[in-house]
């Protein structure tokens, strides 16, 4: 009975959080490899769980990329991963497992700070609200598909879910230097998103530009002083990183050189995609409850101003992801408690036909997914062949197309040192 009643209690507290890292983990486990993308922190991630002070051998001197990257972000998950890198290496099992430690190590860190703004939901809106959140993200494929992912976007979303967690519990100093650290030091374009939501809590009155100088100001010098003395060491010139990406893809707009899109690209795809069900579901909880109307807007002006820029992604705007999906939770929340109704019965059944899709949507991208880095499955077939065994030293060239689709240096056959 003990044991029972133990079990039961710890679904109710961290039930929500084991379906969710169990989706993630699924994927990290049969989607691990990474693209160019990522490249920068997957190697900067390996090069500090590996090569730790002795940086003339890290990657990015010889392969600095189109524009720097701060370190602090693969830093701290190196840090958490250490310890699992460690008992892997004591194991002598292959480098390659490092990489699965470090994705999900990225991933406890989002899904943990998504916990936080949750719970925050759960005390405004109720648990209803709360479980249809996890339910509309559990069947949604990019958001946990990414959140493994060492990309900027998604080091700068863990802060982006600190400051929506602090936003509705009513810190809002906290939440706007949770985006002031999120945009001086790991993604320069959170600055889309501290605007509107700062403009909003001006406007509101729940700030004063008095009170936002005084608390966000030290924030903003520390962060840019941090992230200064670090990459400027870790870069070996005087540098801040994401200042030169500002100026790279806002200024010079040579973003573009990598693909454009119409204005409405992310309204009529991105987030089509990434929401699925919960994208009508959102609009309908803007008319539903007048409450979320005022956290959804910022987030809305945050989207407008990014299509400005024509270089669009998907990954550039999954940050908006959470409070679209607290939108869709209130409307299908109000949906359930009122099916009794012809009309809203009537909405219930297509509330169910939406989560149907959504989880075939879900499997579709999954699949397609799988199939999407063909160098690290060509990677995995050639270390399958033994060639590693022989006596006879075997170079092979791995070239740009390879290392932008799937192959990092955690590929490599290293079974003495992770």
């Amino acid at each position: 009975m003990a044991s029972s009643s133990k079990s039961k209690i710890f679904l109710q507290r961290y039930g929500y959080d084991f379906l969710l890292g169990s989706i993630a983990a699924v994927y990290v486990i049969t989607v691990p490899y990474t693209k160019v993308e990522e490249s920068f922190n997957v190697q900067a991630m390996h090069d500090i769980l590996h090569h730790r002070l002795n940086l003339d051998n890290y990657d990015h001197l010889e392969f600095p990329g189109v524009v720097p990257r701060t370190f602090l972000g693969a830093l701290l998950v190196s840090i958490i991963a250490s310890p699992f890198v460690l008992t892997a290496s004591l194991l002598h099992l292959p480098k390659f497992y490092a990489l699965l430690i470090v994705r999900m190590a990225l991933g406890g860190i989002v899904l943990y700070t998504l916990r936080f703004f949750r719970h925050q939901i759960r005390n405004k809106f109720g648990h209803q609200v709360e479980a249809f959140f996890v339910i509309l993200t559990a069947t949604q494929f990019h958001f946990l598909f990414y959140c493994t992912r060492p990309l900027p976007n998604i080091l700068a979303l863990s802060l982006v879910n600190l400051a929506y967690g602090y936003w509705f519990e009513g810190r809002f100093y906290a939440a706007l230097n949770s985006l002031i650290f999120a945009t001086a030091v790991l993604r320069c374009d959170m600055l889309l998103l501290l605007c509107p939501i700062g403009l909003q809590l001006l406007l509101t009155k729940k700030i004063s530009v008095w009170g936002a100088l005084k608390h966000c100001t030290g924030m903003a010098l520390f962060c840019i002083g941090l992230t200064i003395l670090v990459d400027s060491i870790m870069w070996k010139r005087l540098l801040w990183p994401e200042f030169e990406v500002f100026w790279f893809n806002s200024v010079l707009n040579k973003s573009s050189e990598w693909g454009t899109h119409a204005f409405h690209w992310y309204f009529t795809s991105a987030l089509p995609r990434s929401l699925l069900a919960a994208y009508p579901l959102s609009l309908f909880g803007l008319f539903v409850d007048r409450r979320v109307r005022s956290f959804t807007f910022p987030v809305l002006a945050f989207i407008l101003l990014y299509s400005k820029l024509p270089h669009k992604e998907l990954r550039f705007i999954i940050s908006s992801v959470p409070i679209f999906n607290l939108s869709a939770s209130i409307a299908s929340n109000r949906i359930y408690n009122n099916k009794k109704k012809m009309i809203w019965n009537l909405l219930f059944l297509i509330l169910l036909g939406l989560l149907l899709m959504s989880l075939a949507g879900t499997i579709t991208s999954f699949m397609a997914s799988y199939w999407n880095y063909p160098s690290g499955h060509a990677l995995k077939e050639l270390h399958g062949i033994g060639f590693h065994n022989d006596t006879d030293e075997r170079w092979v060239h791995i070239d740009t197309f390879s290392a932008m689709n799937g192959i990092s240096r955690f590929c490599e056959i290293n079974c003495n040192s992770v």
